[in-house]
């Protein structure tokens, strides 16, 4: 029995043995070599197919959901993206080349062992190319399960907000250098940890920033440089941007994310789409960061439930099911987001937050943004092992950033939906940032991150709107705490600093420093909004 099976209590009722053919080979549409592993149960005929579509190469730490799945009953085809794991053709970052799937199509309904019913499964780029899957119809896929993978990625991942997410962006290119140059294997893979996490600060203050893969790599990255010189509106991104296949999707859909994950907001937004295209959704969204949700009890019981729906014809667990931070508690709703009041709570002059905004006149609260010196950030929706909560306290202690607190509670606030910010701010560059994050300040005040958002203009004048979408979240403030907003005007390395001189992202080398002021009066009634599910404290 696998250890997954034996860690997370899904013990198929008969367990089947395994066989592994490796290095099987299928032409892709234009003539390109892919290569594959083919996991089956032995003595079953033709038994529903789970398909897997990775450039993070096979043979690894991964196996363990094909031999899971495999000894469930289920065959599993989990094959290498061209230009990856001995796959032919070239590596392209996140454009996915569909002759890859056209000719894999083509192949396994040529396959005497293929018995005409598929499924497809995968976190991050597994479950992104289950979207580009979805360009074509396929009448035998009856579900598709994704982890952590919208189906835009331009605007959700690059360029959240408008500012260019340079720490993520980079930390993805060092994770794809060592896994390639490698060879896939376990040991140098661990052995390339060792100064990773340096070389990476270092590459996120180059300048110009396209020559920031040479700074962390030590040669070009296309597609990194492609990254930065175009931005989220251009033609470029076209190939990448798969919403319009939301049509085209299986009849059953399994999306699963979490509260620190930078693609969340993206896959909600699938979720509304497909919903609204007739398919049954089931969404699970935990207290986890990117790829830390399936291999957890209630995120792999979850998803081989819908597995077992729409190939072994159970019963479905849909709906919307949401870990309430703070609260430490899952709950069932019919859809998201769930019924709830928009409430704002406003900024204070004294660096107070009140349910009540300021009735007169107030000076404006200020700060000044050096990008030579940005400000940090921790925790969060960042890649690696460094997202999720964390203690504020040192950025909060920074001069460059203000914070705005409730009293403390007098009741619990439970908060379950889309959050934003809205500052009236005045600065005398046009090119600025503004960064909102929400914290939870405990008793002893520690405060720790929930949810952050950032947006990046352009536009002159005096005082300037800026409207900040935050991440979702689900989260309880508990009686006794209280709820803080952070305001900034940067989050490095998760979104890159903002040079200030509007001289183009790629190419870009000066610097300039930017202050602030954040307005609060009565004629500015800057505000966090939050969804209220409970009375307002």
């Amino acid at each position: 029995m696998t250890l997954l099976s034996r860690l997370y209590g899904v013990r198929p009722a008969l367990r089947h043995r395994i066989h592994v053919r490796r290095n099987v080979e299928i032409p892709a549409a234009d003539g390109v070599r892919l290569l594959a592993t083919h996991y089956y149960p032995a003595g079953q005929h033709r038994p529903p197919l789970v398909l897997l579509r990775s450039p993070y190469g096979r043979g690894n730490a991964l196996d363990q959901l094909p031999n899971l799945l495999a000894e469930r009953g289920y065959q599993v085809l989990y094959q290498s993206l061209r230009g990856t794991a001995g796959s032919g053709g070239r590596f392209d970052g996140f454009v996915i080349d569909p002759a890859d799937a056209d000719g894999t199509l083509s192949w396994l309904r040529a396959q005497p062992w293929f018995g005409d019913e598929l499924a497809t499964w995968g976190a991050s780029y597994l479950g992104l190319a289950q979207w580009e899957l979805a360009a074509r119809d396929i009448p035998e896929w009856k579900i598709a399960l994704i982890q952590d993978a919208p189906s835009e990625f331009a605007r959700g991942f690059m360029y959240p907000g408008g500012a260019f997410a340079t720490g993520n962006a980079l930390g993805w290119v060092q994770l794809v250098e060592r896994m390639f140059t490698g060879g896939y294997g376990i040991t140098r893979q661990m052995a390339g940890l060792v100064g990773a996490a340096r070389r990476l600060s270092r590459a996120t203050l180059a300048l110009p920033l396209q020559e920031a893969d040479q700074a962390l790599t030590g040669h070009p990255v296309p597609w990194f440089r492609h990254w930065v010189r175009h931005g989220p509106g251009e033609k470029y991104w076209a190939s990448t941007d798969h919403r319009a296949n939301t049509a085209r999707m299986p009849p059953m859909v399994h999306l699963q994310g979490g509260w620190h994950d930078f693609f969340l907001p993206g896959m909600l937004a699938d979720y509304a789409a497909m919903v609204a295209a007739g398919r049954q959704v089931r969404l699970l969204v935990g207290p986890w960061g990117h790829g830390r949700g399936l291999y957890t009890r209630e995120g792999l019981n979850d998803a081989l439930a819908m597995l077992d729906a729409a190939l072994l014809r159970q019963q479905a667990p849909l709906g919307v099911r949401l870990f309430v931070t703070g609260a430490g508690r899952w709950i069932d709703v019919p859809a998201w987001p769930p019924a709830h009041e928009p409430a704002p709570w406003f900024l204070h002059p004294d660096g107070g937050l009140s349910r009540t905004p300021h009735d007169g006149r107030s000076s404006p609260s200020r700060y000044r943004y050096d990008p030579t010196d940005p400000t940090p950030t921790v925790g969060g929706t960042q890649v690696g092992l460094t997202a999720g909560a964390k203690d504020n306290r040192p950025i909060e202690a920074r001069a460059d950033v203000l914070t705005f607190t409730t009293p403390f509670l007098t009741e619990d606030v439970e908060a379950i939906g889309p959050v934003r910010v809205r500052l009236h701010a005045r600065s005398a560059n046009p090119h600025v940032d503004y960064f909102a994050r929400l914290c939870d300040v405990d008793p002893r005040g520690r405060s720790v991150n929930v949810c952050d958002g950032i947006v990046r203009l352009h536009n002159p004048g005096d005082v300037r709107v800026a409207d900040i979408a935050l991440w979702p979240m689900a989260h309880r403030f508990k009686r006794g705490h209280r709820i803080r907003l952070q305001v900034s005007s940067g989050a490095h390395p998760r979104f890159g600093r903002n040079p200030g001189t509007g001289e183009p992202l790629a190419t870009g080398t000066s610097l300039r420093p930017s202050k602030h002021e954040i307005f609060h009066d009565h004629s500015h009634p800057s505000a966090l909004w939050l969804p209220l599910t409970s009375g307002p404290s």
